[in-house]
């Protein structure tokens, strides 16, 4: 099986070589399901843009992801249609002009819309946008005050406690909200008839730590200087401010889709005319997103070059594979390195920027993800060029710096993980205002430290991290994990973690681990598993096998094993069978953004993933026959 196995491994290596861009990037498509598409549909109508073919292609894709019963499914093995994604799809597909509310498939539409519960029971970002055009009011949730950003970073409750991501969110929202900003969109359908049930649904699980946590907000706003009017005017200004200095040369904030789509309406609720610079800038970087897909043009919620061309590169070499392909991304990975401050130094002032971001856009935002997996690409070249070392040593040493104090590594910043996040009304909180240690980011980075850095085991941070993977096992012998599709991706990280580490195949912790995976190979040798799982949080079987799960397992087996076990046999042949073969699973999403509402296909990881297992299998295959 081993001819065979380099057969297809010289497959994927040749397909790389033709799909390498110019300047040595990758540029995979980074795929979020339709939101991205049907908001852009609001933002066009919205903002009164002339885009014919953006607006036909992008309601092209919309109408194809429907389903027979009227519904869109945010997974293939979704039973029932996702109510939000069924509400943003109606109306983008209705503000289009392209279809009409009498037509059979909006008619399934909207039966689906309401028997769900209709506009009151879908998320919260479905209903801004909403209120954003006078479909919806605002909700009540909302009422926190614009004020608030003013506390002071040493108030018990501060907009830096928040992650990132939740704050790029959050303050251009906040904003529109503190005007009760709405545009009404010329022609626009009435949805009236679809609020469903008028109690507000978040006012039904309000507990009494949030309205504490709401009160304490309320006193410090009370206690600072200023009277309600001024205080109003300094928290609007330090909002437009916020918002401003964290633009991307493409004039997206941040180069997130969502952070800039609220921005636009933010700032025009500043008084920004739609034809301002800053707004036509950022519209423009979002059209430079988008993307072909086999159904039509996908709005990319950013792009992945960075991530694609780190983990490609990092992979082929593993290979072994030599190359002028391999230097070329390392230069456009070196050109991609970060240089600017941003919102990471508030909980890390003493660190020196250095790390890498997840786009090609990315000036100001890295991640502790992208910085190590930039830096195992780099590593050989490291050694050779002293540019390149320079980068390397930069780039290690924010990356330490990164640590959270429990031990582990978030994503984004460090310790930016508030203890009050469960008491805030919104289902799955934690995905949008946290940024707490997890399994994949915390494994992943001990593997670098250990295996590419040269990190002695004993060295302090890779101890706390160790222990922090050890106390966060499941009691089934898995892991948890933050960006992937889900146990299987947090126990192959925390495995291969482990095991660079210096933890054997006969440690009590890799033992149960193994045995866990092992329990859950399917039937053709592969592994499969469901995107329910993290809205479950345990593992769901996905009932078939797909190659970047199958190919996750095989790593973490071989690399805790001294031998080429059955298991990873059968798990290789099926990688082999599979590899060729284009079905759902191909397009079936291997990481999530936020549980139950976001999830990513990466095109990518059915080229990386393999290639880094079918090459150590070889290599293990190499060292028995030689042995």
């Amino acid at each position: 099986m081993k001819r065979e196995a380099e057969t297809e491994l010289l497959y994927l290596t040749e397909k790389l070589k033709k799909e390498q861009l110019p300047n040595g990037s990758w540029s995979y498509l980074f795929e979020t399901g339709i939101k991205t598409d049907c908001f852009m549909i609001v933002l066009i109508k919205a903002l009164r843009l002339n885009k014919p073919d953006l607006l036909n292609s992008l309601s092209e894709r919309i109408a194809r992801k429907q389903e027979r019963d009227g519904s869109w499914r945010l997974f293939h093995d979704q039973e029932e249609g996702d109510l939000s994604t069924a509400l943003e799809a109606y109306y983008a597909l209705l503000l289009s002009g392209h279809y009409e509310e009498t037509a059979p498939q909006m008619i399934a539409a909207k039966r689906f819309i309401i028997a769900k519960g209709g506009m009151r029971k879908a998320g919260l970002f479905t209903r801004i946008m909403l209120a954003l055009t006078s479909q919806e009011e605002w909700p009540s949730l909302l009422t926190i005050p614009i004020e608030a950003i003013l506390l002071p970073k040493n108030f018990p409750v501060n907009i830096y406690d928040l992650s990132v991501y939740g704050r790029a969110n959050l303050i251009p929202i906040l904003t529109a909200a503190a005007n009760k900003f709405k545009i009404k969109i010329e022609g626009s359908p009435d949805l009236t008839g679809m609020q469903g049930n008028r109690e507000e649904p978040l006012e039904t699980y309000r507990s009494s730590e949030w309205r504490g946590l709401f009160g304490m907000i309320g006193s410090g706003v009370q206690l600072m200087a200023g009277g309600p009017g001024s205080l109003r005017k300094d928290a609007l200004k330090k909002a437009e401010t916020y918002m401003l200095h964290r633009l991307e040369q493409d004039g997206t904030l941040y180069s997130y889709f969502s952070c800039t789509f609220l921005m636009i309406f933010a700032l025009m609720s500043l008084g920004y005319d739609r034809e301002h610079p800053v707004i036509t800038k950022a519209i423009q970087g979002l059209i430079n997103m988008a993307a072909v897909t086999p159904e039509g043009l996908h709005m990319q919620y950013t792009t992945a070059h960075v991530w694609n061309t780190s983990l490609l590169s990092y992979a082929l070499q593993e290979a072994e594979v030599r190359s002028p392909m391999i230097h070329k991304a390392n230069r456009y990975l070196l050109s991609k390195q970060n240089f600017q401050y941003g919102d990471w130094v508030i909980h890390n002032p003493d660190a020196a920027p250095g790390g890498w971001g997840f786009s090609d856009i990315n000036t100001m935002n890295p991640d502790i993800d992208d910085t190590a997996a930039a830096l195992r690409a780099i590593k050989s070249e490291a050694a050779e060029n002293s540019q390149c070392r320079e980068a390397w040593h930069k780039g290690l040493q924010w990356l330490l710096s990164m640590q959270n104090g429990d031990g582990g590594w978030a994503s984004f910043e460090r310790n930016a993980a508030p203890p009050y996040v469960h008491f805030v009304p919104i289902e799955k909180a934690e995905f949008i205002i946290s940024d707490a240690s997890s399994a994949d980011l915390t494994g992943r980075t001990i593997e670098f430290l250990c295996r590419y850095a040269n990190l002695n085991p004993e060295n302090t941070a890779v101890k706390k991290g160790i222990r922090w993977i050890l106390d966060h096992q499941e009691t089934d012998g898995s892991w948890n994990s933050r960006w992937g599709i889900c146990y299987i991706y947090g126990t192959w990280a925390a495995v291969t973690g482990l095991a660079a580490a210096g933890y054997s195949e006969n440690d009590a912790s890799i033992l149960r681990a193994k045995k866990w995976l092992q329990q859950h190979q399917n039937s053709d040798g592969g592994w499969g598993e469901s995107c329910k799982s993290d809205i479950m949080n345990h593992y769901v079987p996905l009932g078939t096998s797909t190659l970047t799960h199958t190919a996750w397992a095989i790593d973490a087996l071989l690399s805790c094993s001294k031998e080429i076990t059955p298991s990873v046999e059968r798990g290789i042949r099926c990688l082999i069978s599979h590899m060729r073969k284009k079905d759902w699973t191909s397009q079936y999403p291997k990481g999530q953004g936020f549980a139950g509402q976001f999830y990513i296909h990466y095109e990518s990881y059915d080229f990386v993933y393999p290639i880094l297992a079918l090459s150590r299998y070889i290599k293990r295959a190499n060292e028995e026959e030689n042995a």
